[in-house]
């Protein structure tokens, strides 16, 4: 019986592009930038209604800083949100 590669859950293919992502834009890195922004943009077309909603709306509203945070990633890259995950700022 042959095995196959088991396929990545979407969060962990989100998960890399974000930091690809993330880490392009550290380097000042445009086509890093461009390939990781594509594979978010597809991921999230392929998988929204998998996705949890807090997510969707963290990627839908280009809040990549805290999808990552949302994801678990924050302490594999220093970015650091404007405002804290969950909260869009407004009403103190």
């Amino acid at each position: 019986m042959a095995t196959s590669r088991p396929t990545l859950m979407p969060e962990t293919k989100i998960k890399a592009a974000l930091i690809g992502l993330l880490a392009g834009i550290k380097n000042a890195d445009g086509p890093a930038i461009s390939s990781s922004l594509g594979e978010l943009e597809k991921l999230l077309s392929e998988h929204q209604g998998a996705l949890p909603p807090q997510l969707v709306h963290f990627l839908a509203g280009r809040s990549y800083a805290k999808a990552l945070a949302y994801l678990g990633g924050a302490d594999e890259f220093t970015a650091k949100p404007a405002s804290p995950p969950g909260g869009c700022g407004g009403h103190q």
